[in-house]
């Protein structure tokens, strides 16, 4: 994982190089952002270039082609190890460790080293079942750390996750940070910080990764997702900065519908209270298939925040373009802080409704009729 290949987050690449450049690499770490951010990949990244061997003073990236690189980039490097949350399954039916699930990991992590932990806990088939770093896990992480590194400059230890551990476990490592051993650097990669013990907070050198614009995300999936610049920005206004669900949305798409075209018309028909268009409306919304229904509702939602904000101060919504913009500032007018809650709560209950397989068509007609009473009502 390069840096490069990270979209956004320029000032935290440029504080992690930073530190290697001056020799003030801290031996613990914890990267927090939210579920979805690019705080896995940062810590990957920042772990390829730590242990790079072509690395020069002057290099703000690994170089990808040197062995260590190569084989971190596969996950393969004996001097990277990974604690995570696991649980038993039918493949693994009893002690339950990271070390057991490293082929999964890999995998997971090659594919979309931005999901979250639902994500892998359906990728190792662990059902129902939660996941966490157990006790036994101490045991394995005080045997891993005693050993020097084989063949690199740091051995590294990401633990994804932290939050999940048993208390054996975070006492293990609190005592690990407290008396680090050497040439060991610890990568915590925490969503919920604040369920961490303080003192193990205390140990860490915090590192913030903040969720991407709207802008950032918009042209990450453009250029390098090779999304039409419509849905791309689409996505982005969908996902809120979310890497892990634009990718996601990205694969479960198979509707080339301009949402935001959509959604328009439908506004304009229920204001108009053109009953008929809402009829062929609603056929067009049934062959969008449930996924995109209800991905469709959710854009309703986000772009409906847009308006009202907008209508109370144009400084709330930057970045718009042209045509939203138009169509926003005239809507603008019709959305109120009187009736926003009723129509967000309109389109959220037929966001329930699709996904819970009502009929589709029908739902869009009653929706459509609430929305326009709602509308002209303002």
């Amino acid at each position: 994982m390069r840096f490069s290949e990270i979209p956004g987050q320029q000032q935290v690449k440029q504080l992690l190089v930073g530190s290697v450049r001056r020799n003030h690499v801290a031996h613990a770490q914890l990267f927090r952002g939210a579920e979805g951010s690019a705080a896995l990949a940062l810590a990957l990244a920042y772990a390829t270039y730590l242990n790079c061997e072509n690395r020069t003073p002057e290099a703000e990236d690994s170089c990808g082609s040197c062995p260590s690189c190569q084989k971190i980039d596969k996950l393969i490097h004996p001097d990277l190890n990974f604690i995570l949350p696991v649980t038993t399954t039918k493949a693994v039916t009893k002690d339950a460790i990271s070390s057991k699930f490293a082929a999964e990991w890999r995998t997971f992590v090659l594919e979309n080293p931005y999901q979250g932990l639902n994500d892998w806990m359906q990728h190792i088939g662990a059902e129902n079942k939660q996941g966490s770093i157990s006790k036994e896990e101490s045991l394995q992480l005080l045997k891993l750390v005693s050993l020097k590194a084989f063949e690199a400059r740091f051995k590294l230890v990401i633990i994804w996750l932290p939050e999940l551990m048993h208390p054996s476990a975070a006492n293990a490592v609190l005592k690990l940070l407290e008396e680090p051993p050497p040439a060991t650097v610890f990568l915590l990669v925490s969503h919920a910080p604040e369920q961490l013990l303080p003192t193990i907070i205390s140990r860490v050198q915090p590192v913030v990764v903040r969720a991407l614009s709207e802008e950032e995300l918009t042209t990450w999936l453009h250029i390098e997702r090779h999304l039409p610049e419509v849905k791309a920005r689409q996505l982005a206004q969908l996902t809120e900065g979310n890497l892990g669900l634009a990718l996601a949305a990205q694969s479960a798409a198979t509707a080339d519908t301009d949402y935001f075209d959509l959604f328009a018309k439908w506004m304009r028909t229920c204001y108009g209270n053109k009953v008929a268009e809402m009829l062929e409306k609603a056929d067009e919304f049934q062959k969008l298939g449930r996924e995109n229904q209800k991905e469709f509702l959710q854009y309703a939602l986000t772009l409906l925040r847009k308006v009202l904000l907008f209508g109370l101060d144009s400084k709330l919504v930057p970045h718009l373009p042209a045509q939203e913009q138009q169509f926003i500032q005239g809507f603008s007018r019709f959305v109120t802080p009187r009736n926003a809650e009723p129509l967000a709560q309109e389109i959220n209950e037929a966001h329930y409704h699709v996904e819970r397989n009502a009929n589709p068509r029908m739902v869009f007609v009653d929706t459509s009729l609430r929305v326009a009473e709602l509308l002209r009502a303002s």
